[in-house]
């Protein structure tokens, strides 16, 4: 027997708002409460974006950064950066890496969310507990765990696999290789998301109504068909909150990247998006085309976001 994804109630409209309720929508009271936030993120980060912005129009070398004043560059940084081919690389490189990592996180963390879902009291309570300090160690730590794991000569990874296909890797680099260097990356990045994915949607999962998956068993649906067709439509919310969450963490990922290159990485190899910025801005001293990849960067998140915040505001109306 089929089964269909349960209907979300519809909103009943009032027949007409009293009095009360009008002068509650057109309230300041709710305005006032939001202004010191929304001060705290004019300062915090409006003015550092604005300014990234203006700097980005100009030539802004290591001198102007001693106090020369900046000259106007126009468009001039842009136009530079849309015609460097190392730039389409190191975004393609981010894109991918973005991709394989957001969809390893989102499946690893919603099979761990059911299978705590599954498991008694104790061994849930056991899961939680690794799964928070995964979340908990900070990410140049991990990144120095995992490294270790992973040394040429001392890792146990290569311990490991000399034990198990019983011929030497002693001495072999997982970091010189690209590949390799990214499935280093992922891995660190994937153990870090993790925890955060499967306990948000351990606790969507928890609030399905259970007569509705009961009343799906038995109408004959099989445990994959009651997460797809039943729980997964309703957390869809969640997923794609999680889903954009993630694209943006992994799209901005610096800390990881550069401190796994300075274990062993090469840079101009590796390096993704927020690493080239900082190299660019930094190690070159050119500020303004730094700042020109950033904006570049901060539209392409907006633009990954867009659906996200158009699909809200529909449901919203």
């Amino acid at each position: 027997m089929t089964v269909t994804a349960p209907a979300a109630p519809a909103a009943t409209p009032l027949a007409g708002a009293g009095p009360s309720q009008r002068a509650r929508r057109s309230s300041p009271f709710p305005y006032a409460l939001l202004a010191p936030a929304l001060a705290i993120l004019l300062v915090l980060v409006g003015w550092p974006l604005v300014n990234l912005v203006i700097t980005s129009f100009q030539h802004f070398g290591r001198e102007q950064a001693f106090g020369q004043p900046p000259t106007w560059a126009g468009v001039e940084n842009y136009r530079t950066l849309l015609a460097d081919g190392e730039f389409y690389a190191v975004l393609l490189r981010s894109l991918a890496f973005m991709v394989a990592a957001v969809a390893t996180t989102m499946v690893l963390g919603t099979l761990l969310a059911l299978l705590m879902m599954r498991l008694r009291t104790g061994w849930r309570t056991l899961v939680s507990v690794g799964l928070l300090l995964a979340w908990a160690i900070p990410a140049l730590t991990s990144v120095m765990v995992w490294g270790w794991m992973f040394d040429s000569q001392y890792g146990v990874v290569n311990h490991l696999l000399t034990q198990l296909t019983g011929t030497s890797w002693r001495g072999h680099s997982w970091l010189i290789d690209p590949l390799s260097f990214f499935l280093v990356l992922g891995l660190i990045v994937v153990w870090m998301g993790v925890p955060f994915i499967a306990f948000t949607m351990y606790a969507g999962l928890t609030q399905v109504p259970g007569e509705v998956l009961e009343a799906a068993q038995l109408d004959g649906a099989n445990a994959r068909s009651r997460f797809f067709l039943v729980q997964l439509p309703y957390v869809r919310q969640i997923v794609i909150v999680l889903t954009v969450l993630s694209v943006i963490w992994d799209l901005r990922i610096f800390a990881q990247v550069y401190a796994l290159q300075g274990i062993g990485g090469l840079y101009e190899k590796t390096s993704t998006l927020g690493v080239w910025i900082y190299q660019v801005g930094t190690a070159s001293g050119d500020y303004g085309m730094s700042a020109a990849a950033a904006v570049v960067m901060v539209v392409l998140m907006l633009v990954l976001s867009f659906g996200y915040v158009r699909q809200t505001l529909k449901e919203e109306d």
